[in-house]
């Protein structure tokens, strides 16, 4: 309806030029414009009922008055043959004025208000157009002593109240808050009103055969005042709340400034323009002067307000570059600075916490969850403190709290002090958590450290946080004080760390598959891929020593994603070697770092494609913890399951929550762990479990693959309770090629 609306309207002004002015087609044609106008905005105002209806019923109002003017103008012209000016048209016409000005600012009020920076250009814009405006228009035609008094009057009151379209004018084009589409009409539709009125105090004068023309710029005005009211726009509320963000920071770009200087440099171009024109003898020196003295306070206004802004800002970036934004605690440049400070003075101690569980928080109920929790445990960890002590957050979901030299009865230098104090802030993290509408439990580990023997505070820092690993290391919640041994502990992690970047570069890492059989005829139908370390000095390194640490630096993400390229592409070698005859299917283990990666099951369909593995000949096994957090691990099973890549839940029955599990997490395969196995041939109560599951796989329609079978008896009782698949020593070590042609297994 908008668009179809304003091509009418286009059409109209193009089309009316072409029209002789002053005859009854004309007329006719014009006025009939101004009635659809009218009813334009009252449909509009029916159709999408705007917040502001009053300010467009009061708009319509203005419109319907300079209809009544257009029409008794023409009456005046064409049908009394009277001079229309002065008449009553001029009423019409005049009281026009103040409804259009009050109709558009009730429209788009909300979205001018409060905004003083603004207020303050368009005063300044106006102001100095308006200087102009009075010095070369209004004040000669009211000292025209030609003409009779009313009709000066008359004359003169137009161009008056033209300043106020030009302050409105101005005011719309700076103005602060979001643009709507029919604001934006609105302003538009004003601007050609302003124009054409502008015109007019010429056009008359010096060539009134373009009178048609300059009524082009009233037909458009009436086309965007209509296409204003129909736009669905019209209908938000003004949004009050981005207006006053904003006004508290107007921005004074390059545009804006290159206004605002040549509207103050109006004043010195009047006085030498009106001086070369009429002599410095009649220079309107009263006009020019009240204009500069306006002009140079609203600047004056303005520049103030600019420079009060301006350290507003200064100390709020000040702030913020001390204060963390989430939690308003000092940040890490601020616990740096008072750190070297206590250390220079040799009574630091400091102590690193680190929150237990804080990423699975975040995985499973959202950052904005984890930000509450955030902001409440530091709170708390403020609270629990002593004054002079400081409390930092140094990133993430980690703090670190300083003790002051000056506490009251703190013994800071004794190491009682840092007990107390890890006991009151263990004590104050014992409570819940309420945040986002979950009650969390929430703990710490803590490392702690002085400056003995040091005065680098970058040591005290490391020897905190290798203490607070040391405590994560032994299970987390608890408190652990630096020593010496801790050293060599990590800087043995640290170098088997550095070697297993190496063993990746020089490719000393393997990998080996452990057959997977159908029982009873212990047929190889599937091998799970295991990694193997040939360290050149130490020997074959044990999965256990080097795949935690691996976890730890993150390796863990490039070795794995080695070892998924390198069993699927082996999958398809023994495929069309052996065809029906090898494995059907490749079984690869993933960590819970690897699932937490956001890419990687593009990797895997990435690997499938570059291998050409079908992905239901791909197995991923995951471990129960790896996906009890849920978040991004549980997404991403998700994902690969939707690519047809086959789930196994690895080490069932020994996690936090199995049967749960299976109600939140695709699983295709149950691998039931070897320590149900081991004593599944003793009498009583030993193979219940085994029973169990078995049963609980085979109601859920899973495949259940019995872990470490070592023996023919476990074996065949595993067959005897339901099992049909089985991986252990019985069947098979891990090795690199497994005989899949070679002699069966078989039970019983």
């Amino acid at each position: 309806m908008v668009g179809a609306w304003v091509i009418v309207g286009l059409l109209v002004s193009v089309a009316y030029p072409f029209l002789r002015d002053g005859t009854p087609v004309a007329a006719f044609f014009y006025n009939s414009f101004t009635v659809a106008t009218l009813a334009a905005i009252v449909a509009g105002v029916r159709r999408n009922r705007p917040v502001q209806r009053v300010g467009w019923f009061v708009f319509a109002g203005a419109v319907g008055l300079r209809l009544f003017g257009d029409v008794t103008y023409e009456v005046y012209r064409q049908i009394l043959h009277l001079s229309p000016f002065p008449s009553l048209a001029d009423a019409f016409y005049l009281a026009a004025f103040p409804l259009l000005v009050a109709g558009t600012l009730l429209v788009a009020r909300g979205r001018l208000a409060r905004d003083w920076a603004g207020i303050l250009d368009a005063t300044i814009i106006s102001g100095g157009l308006s200087l102009v405006w009075w010095v070369f228009v209004i004040a000669p035609m009211a000292a025209d002593a030609s003409s009779p008094l009313l009709q000066r009057v008359i004359g003169a009151a137009y161009p008056a109240l033209d300043l106020l379209l030009i302050a409105l004018v101005a005011q719309l084009v700076v103005r602060s808050g979001r643009l709507t589409v029919s604001l934006g009409l609105l302003t538009v539709g004003m601007v050609t009103l302003l124009v054409s009125d502008v015109l007019f105090q010429f056009v008359p004068t010096f060539a009134p055969e373009f009178e048609g023309v300059v009524a082009v710029g009233w037909l458009l005005s009436n086309t965007m005042w209509g296409a204003a009211a129909l736009d669905r726009s019209s209908r938000a509320p003004a949004p009050r709340a981005v207006v006053q963000a904003r006004s508290t920071a107007p921005t004074l770009g390059r545009t804006r400034l290159a206004l605002l200087t040549a509207c103050t440099l109006l004043v010195p171009a009047v006085l030498f323009v009106q001086g070369l024109a009429s002599g410095p003898g009649k220079l309107n020196w009263l006009a020019i002067g009240v204009g500069a003295v306006v002009l140079f306070l609203l600047v004056l206004a303005r520049m103030s307000g600019f420079v009060v802004q301006v350290q507003r800002q200064a100390g709020q970036l000040e702030e913020l570059a001390l204060c963390d934004a989430l939690t308003g605690l000092p940040n890490r440049r601020v616990f740096e600075e008072r750190l070297a400070g206590s250390v220079a003075a040799g009574n630091a101690q400091v102590a690193i916490l680190d929150l237990d569980g804080f990423k699975d928080v975040n995985d499973r109920l959202g950052h904005a969850v984890g930000d509450r929790l955030l902001a409440v445990v530091a709170k708390r960890l403020a609270g629990a403190l002593r004054e002079g002590d400081l409390v930092a957050r140094m990133g993430g979901d980690e703090f670190a709290v300083l003790l002051g030299s000056g506490s009251p009865g703190a013994m800071t230098g004794s190491p009682g002090a840092m007990t107390g104090i890890v006991e009151r802030l263990a004590s104050a993290l014992r409570k819940p958590v309420e945040a986002g509408g979950h009650e969390l439990l929430i703990g710490a580990s803590i490392g702690s450290a002085d400056g003995t023997g040091t005065r680098d505070a970058g040591e005290v820092l490391r020897r905190a946080d290798i203490a607070m690993y040391a405590a994560k290391a032994a299970g987390g919640g608890r408190h652990r004080g630096y020593s010496d041994d801790l050293d060599a502990r990590a800087g043995e992690q640290a170098k088997l760390g550095a070697e297993i970047r190496a063993a990746l570069d020089l490719g000393q890492f393997r990998v080996v598959y452990q057959p997977i059989v159908s029982l009873p005829d212990g047929r190889i139908v599937s091998v799970e891929a295991l990694v193997r370390w040939e360290h050149p000095e130490r020997g074959l390194i044990s999965p256990a020593e080097f795949i935690p640490v691996a976890e730890q630096n993150g390796l863990i993400v490039e070795l794995g994603a080695w070892i998924l390229r390198t069993a699927c592409s082996q999958a398809v070698v023994w495929r069309n070697e052996f065809g029906e005859a090898g494995p059907q299917r490749m079984s690869v283990n993933v960590s819970a770092r690897q699932l937490a990666e956001p890419g990687f099951t593009a990797l895997v369909a990435e690997v499938l494609a570059w291998t050409g593995l079908a992905a239901h000949q791909l197995i991923v096994e995951v471990t129960e913890t790896a996906v009890f957090g849920g978040g991004l691990a549980v997404q991403a099973v998700k994902d690969l399951h939707e690519l047809g890549v086959k789930i196994a839940l690895d080490d069932f029955g020994t996690g936090h929550s199995s049967l749960g599990l299976l109600q939140t997490v695709p699983v295709d395969i149950l691998k039931v762990d070897k320590s149900f196995v081991d004593t599944i041939t003793m009498a009583g109560r030993h193979a219940v479990i085994a029973t169990a599951l078995i049963q609980v796989s085979s109601g859920l329609g899973l495949m259940a693959v019995a872990e470490g079978v070592e023996t023919a008896e476990q074996a065949a009782e595993l067959y005897r309770l339901g099992y049909r698949l089985a991986q252990g020593y019985h069947f098979g070590r891990p090795v690199a090629e497994p005989d899949f042609l070679g002699t069966r297994v078989a039970v019983g």
